[in-house]
């Protein structure tokens, strides 16, 4: 089969299918995480409204527990993961916002997201600029702690809307663009030069 020489348009068809495969896949993933994070929301509205009738923390333990014992193979029942699903219900479910992006990025994402930023808005450019971008867990905790929300309002102008072609050029150019150097391993006194 390896012998078999493949003329251009048969190579072609093979990549389309190819392309098909991991597109599905994909899809899948996706479909998987979205079904993940209502679960995750769902078991965190109960929590919830049981420890608003204070039922005590003993039965987060015992859940916890009884849902381990019931699917050993999965891990997403820890007794620190159901009281993130309560969290993650109690801080975003009065957020219509926040509501309506709850499916888009992973959970592990989101635990970050909710556990470094306490704003709303915070929250909503990490989750759109993680899902835009594709981050990784890593590369959203650096944009967190580099500050690229902040960075972002700064460097955010109304030139598109408001200045002429001509004179956008130019305007953008006066703007002082905010620069990263911790990547070049630059120290401070050089970094504060830069700047």
């Amino acid at each position: 089969m390896d012998n078999l020489k493949l003329n251009n348009e048969q190579k072609k068809f093979i990549k389309e299918i190819k392309d098909k495969v991991r597109k599905s896949q994909y899809n899948a993933l996706k479909a998987v995480n979205i079904e993940l994070i209502n679960l995750y929301w769902e078991i965190g509205k109960s929590i919830y409204s049981k420890q608003l009738k204070n039922w005590g923390k003993s039965i987060v333990e015992t859940l916890s527990h009884e849902l381990q014992t019931e699917f050993p193979g999965i891990k997403g029942f820890s007794l620190s993961n159901l009281w993130n699903m309560t969290q993650f219900y109690k801080e975003y479910h009065n957020d219509e916002n926040l509501q309506l992006l709850v499916g888009e990025i992973s959970w592990t994402k989101h635990i970050t997201i909710m556990n470094k930023c306490k704003d709303s808005q915070k929250r909503q450019y990490y989750i759109l600029a993680t899902k835009k971008f594709g981050w990784s867990k890593n590369v959203l905790i650096h944009q967190i702690e580099t500050h690229a929300y902040e960075r972002f309002l700064i460097n955010d102008t109304n030139f598109n809307k408001t200045l002429s072609p001509e004179i956008k050029k130019q305007a953008i150019l006066a703007v002082k663009d905010e620069y990263i150097f911790d990547f070049l391993d630059l120290d401070e006194k050089i970094q504060r030069k830069s700047t």
